[in-house]
């Protein structure tokens, strides 16, 4: 099997800056093994920014499996973070996964940035939220039309540059020619809903769902920044 994909990022209508880090930085095709990520940085000033290079730059070398991967970079940020006191508190989330030509993608996840599985016309949200309000509604603490406006709705539970040890999600995924995956930040997934997201799956390319994606989270206010990975899976050439 072969993969397309595109990549959108934008820093939304409020944000004076980006965070989002994502990789591979423009679009492409491969048949070969191939890892795809996107970062969501968090930190005052620059920080953010800082943390999400970071761990994509670490997480880009090479490793024995995605879970290492994140691990590296989480060990990165920390490490940074040590030779600059005003970077201290800085993080971020990342969601990674690498193509398997023989018809699979793993993943690796810390965060509240998301991957998403279209089969069939069918959209399934692949991670889980680590965020506390994940948390309620896992509980049943709190309805999911409470979810926008609760004072919390944004605090995550786990990230990357916070603590040496993090516990990673990690898992695979198989596919088959014509299923399409997201990777993106919370950008998209707080401003669109499910059925949104699988509208702007539907258009006919990656490069068009992708800037889809991006344009439908600015119009519905682009109160963060927005940054979409859509990825196709196709048939090897003969």
């Amino acid at each position: 099997m072969n993969i397309v994909w595109a990549v959108a990022t934008h820093q939304g209508r409020i944000r004076t800056n980006n965070e989002d880090s994502v990789f591979p930085a423009s679009s492409g095709r491969s048949g070969e093994p191939t890892v795809l990520m996107v970062a969501d940085g968090m930190g005052g000033h620059a920080a953010g920014e800082i943390a999400s290079r970071l761990a994509i730059a670490a997480a880009g070398r090479d490793a024995s499996d995605p879970a290492e991967r994140v691990t590296a970079a989480n060990l990165a940020i920390i490490e940074h973070a040590r030779t600059d006191p005003g970077l201290a508190g800085m993080g971020t989330t990342l969601t990674l996964t690498e193509f398997d030509p023989e018809g699979s993608f793993r993943f690796a996840h810390v965060g509240d940035s998301r991957a998403y599985l279209i089969h069939a016309g069918d959209l399934l949200q692949l991670t889980v939220d680590h965020t506390v309000m994940a948390e309620y509604l896992r509980t049943g603490s709190i309805s999911p039309e409470e979810v926008a406006t609760h004072p919390q709705r944004s605090m995550l539970t786990r990230a990357l540059g916070l603590l040496p040890d993090v516990e990673v999600d990690a898992f695979d995924v198989p596919v088959a020619p014509g299923d399409r995956l997201l990777l993106c930040s919370d950008g998209v997934s707080s401003m669109l809903s499910e059925e949104e997201i699988r509208l702007q799956l539907a258009r006919p390319s990656p490069e068009e769902a992708a800037w889809g994606l991006v344009d439908e989270a600015n119009r519905a206010g682009g109160h963060d920044n927005i940054t979409a990975v859509v990825i196709d899976v196709v048939a090897t050439p003969r």
